[in-house]
């Protein structure tokens, strides 16, 4: 489990104290439910982030347990650093948007006919409970040839969960190469 601390000090002077020292400025917050300001040492929330099973993963802060979701995420632009998180509480039965991650697998048939496989999307936005969402999407690109495409449309979730982003957007196709 990720543990980190309850940051008593959310001023420039103190944040920039916290990321000399090795940490990662959080924000966990939820519908009805007091935001935290939180602090996680880098190393370990990247670790836990990388080697999660599922969407929703565990954190301990001060003497609170919470399983939380990563909503967004700031980078450095020069370095890449990772600035700053946010994270929701993952409350079961509050339905909320979630960003779910694809994954393909198999070979695109397209890729003997000279073309190139190209993701447009890794993760999508999907709203519904915790419980019901999808921890990734899996999407068979065996059948696709050069000019296929997967659409959000034809993606199947599951009962209770809907897509929110319109249903013309490709996902993953196979494109002829330059």
């Amino acid at each position: 489990m990720l543990e980190g601390i309850v940051r008593e000090s959310t001023g420039k002077k103190a944040t920039k104290a916290l990321r000399r020292d090795g940490y990662l400025i959080a924000n966990i917050y939820g519908k009805e439910f007091p935001n935290i300001n939180a602090a996680f040492k880098k190393g370990d929330f990247i670790r836990a982030v990388r080697h999660k099973e599922k969407l929703a993963f565990p954190v301990k802060v001060g003497d609170k347990e919470l399983e939380v979701v990563v909503q967004e995420y700031q980078k450095d632009p020069v370095t890449y650093d990772l600035l700053h998180v946010d994270l929701m509480v993952a409350q079961p039965g509050v339905v909320t948007y979630y960003m779910v991650p694809i994954k393909t697998i198999g070979t695109p048939i397209g890729l003997k006919n000279k073309g190139v496989l190209i993701t447009s999307k890794r993760r999508i936005k999907v709203k519904g409970a915790i419980e019901n969402i999808p921890d990734s999407i899996t999407l068979d690109v065996s059948n696709l040839d050069v000019g296929d495409a997967i659409l959000i449309r034809d993606i199947e979730l599951p009962e209770g969960v809907e897509h929110m982003t319109p249903e013309h957007v490709a996902v993953v196709g196979v494109v002829k190469a330059k």
